[in-house]
C-alpha cells in the first residue's frame, strides 16, 4: 500500500495505483470499465491533471475497477494529518485533514471527525448499529452453518453426551442472535425498515 497512500492529487494516485496493478495504460483501464461512463481520454485527463472533478458513478467506476475502497483515490491516506487535497469544495472543508475526512466519510462514530450536532452524531451512530447488524447476520449465518456440518460429523453414540467442553458455538449463535434482536429493536425504533431480512 506504501506509493499510491502518499501520492498528492485524485489523477497521481489513480495513475499510482494502476500502475501497482499492473494496468499499463490509461486505455487498459478504461477497457475494464464498460459502458463508456470512463474513457480513456477522461483517465488521461485526470493522471495529467488537466481534469481533477468526477462524477460520483465515474468515481465508483474507478475505484472498482482499480480495486480499492473510493477513499483511496479522494485522499493520501498515507499522510492523515495532512489537509484534505480535493479541489471545488466547499469551505466548510477547510482544515479537515486526511484522517477526519477519513472518518468521516466512513461514518465512523469514534473517528477523529466531530459531529456538528445531535442529530449527525445520531444518523451515524444508526449507521454504525446497521453495519454491526448486518456483521452479526453473517455471523449467525455462519454458526448455523457450522452447527449444521457438527451435527453430521459427530458419531451417533456421542450426540446424546452433551457438548464438549470446547465446543461454544451454540453459545456463541445465542448471543449472536442476542445482538441481533438488541439491534433489530434499536434500528426499527428509530424509523429503519428491517421486515423481510431480519429474521
Amino acid at each position: 500500500m506504501t506509493g499510491f497512500v502518499r501520492q498528492s492529487g485524485i489523477g497521481e494516485r489513480i495513475q499510482a495505483i494502476r500502475k501497482r496493478h499492473g494496468i499499463r495504460s490509461a486505455k487498459d483501464l478504461a477497457d475494464l470499465m464498460p459502458g463508456g461512463n470512463v474513457t480513456e481520454a477522461i483517465l488521461q485527463n485526470l493522471e495529467a491533471g488537466r481534469k481533477q472533478d468526477l462524477s460520483v458513478s465515474q468515481l465508483l467506476n474507478i475505484s472498482h475497477a482499480l480495486r480499492v475502497p473510493p477513499v483511496f483515490l479522494l485522499a493520501p491516506i498515507g499522510r492523515p494529518q495532512d489537509p484534505l487535497d480535493l479541489v471545488n469544495l466547499s469551505d466548510t472543508f477547510e482544515g479537515m485533514t486526511v484522517a477526519e475526512f477519513d472518518a468521516w466519510i466512513s461514518g465512523e462514530t469514534n473517528g477523529t471527525y466531530r459531529w456538528r450536532d445531535l442529530t449527525e452524531r445520531t444518523e451515524r451512530s444508526q449507521l454504525e448499529a446497521m453495519r454491526e447488524l448486518l456483521a452479526s447476520l453473517r455471523e449467525r449465518h455462519r454458526l448455523t452453518t457450522n452447527m449444521l456440518i457438527e451435527a453430521q460429523l459427530t458419531p451417533p453414540d456421542e450426540v446424546n453426551t452433551g457438548p464438549a467442553i470446547w465446543d461454544t458455538t451454540q453459545e456463541r449463535l445465542a448471543e449472536a442472535n442476542r445482538r441481533i434482536d438488541q439491534l433489530s429493536s434499536y434500528l426499527s425504533a428509530a424509523g429503519w425498515v428491517l421486515e423481510g431480512w431480519v429474521k
